[in-house]
């Protein structure tokens, strides 16, 4: 896993904007590098204890993730995160070129503040899914898209180092990456709770998106809101004639997550980092 500290600091100082307008609130946040762990077909949300079930994933983060996991087997079980206290297990379709995987370099998670009111840590064993799989047009970019990375194209320049390429911005489709440059998906989940369900029949009433800095009456808490955005190598998908992911197309894009995080040290990072708005950019690469 490529994970220093100035590459950290520099990608979020890159690729992390400050507070939406009339939040309220300041640029809070803190990440989570975690390389890339295994491939299977297996959803232990939407298909829990039923292997081979589902379309095929990318498992960051937690390594025991499987169909059979649970919150209480993922918190045993070892993770490709830094810091390693976060054992979450994190998921997203697999990138297919022309019929054949793609797996992601790895991933980074992004953990803000984007709600006016206090911040409290994600219960243990809270499962959501962000994005629509059976997606077959855009969704909306507020949740998910595609784009190049930005830290490579900074240090090669605008363009990539190849004349007249342009790196291209958010997209519903899959873009061409300059040279250099890495193909990300990006996922948003939703920052509000409902105070009582870990989980819900459809993995998403249980949550809910805030409007202006705010949480809306039946999901009053607010949590940390929460990015996940895969890293892939750009030159897997040149020349390849069908680009898309395992759920289907290039607009499903979604994710999972089961929070396994250590209580004690996310509940840190939460007052430290999102309600007391301390310099964290860096801190959680540290181990």
């Amino acid at each position: 896993m490529r994970a220093t500290v100035l590459p950290l600091l520099l990608a979020a100082a890159l690729a992390a904007p400050g507070a939406t307008a009339g939040t309220g609130t300041r640029d809070a946040f803190f990440v989570s590098t975690c390389g890339f762990s295994h491939r299977s077909p297996d959803d232990p949300i939407v298909h829990p204890r039923a292997p081979g079930f589902s379309h095929d994933h990318s498992f960051v983060g937690n390594v025991s993730t499987d169909a059979f996991s649970t919150a209480a087997s993922l918190r045993r079980a070892g993770t490709t995160c830094i810091p390693k206290a976060d054992r979450a297990a994190y998921w997203a379709p697999t990138l297919l070129a022309d019929g054949k995987p793609v797996a992601p370099l790895e991933a980074t998670i992004y953990y803000r503040r984007l709600t006016a009111a206090p911040v409290r840590p994600f219960p243990p064993g809270l499962r959501m899914v962000a994005g629509d799989s059976h997606a077959v047009r855009p969704q909306p970019a507020s949740v998910t898209f595609w784009d190049c990375s930005l830290l490579k194209t900074t240090f090669y320049g605008p363009n990539g180092g190849a004349s007249g390429a342009v790196t291209p911005a958010a997209s519903s489709e899959v873009p061409t990456c300059p040279p250099k440059a890495e193909l990300q998906l990006h996922v948003r989940f939703p920052e509000c709770w409902d105070g009582g369900r870990l989980d819900s029949r459809d993995h998403r009433s249980h949550m809910a998106y805030a409007a202006g800095g705010r949480c809306p009456a039946g999901h009053p808490v607010a949590l940390p809101a929460l990015e996940l955005v895969y890293r892939y190598p750009a030159r897997a998908t040149d020349g390849a004639h069908v680009v898309m992911l395992s759920s289907g197309g290039q607009h499903s894009g979604h994710a999972d997550f089961v929070n396994a995080w250590d209580e004690r040290e996310l509940a840190r990072l939460v007052r430290r980092c999102l309600d007391e708005y301390a310099y964290c950019r860096a801190e959680t690469n540290l181990g």
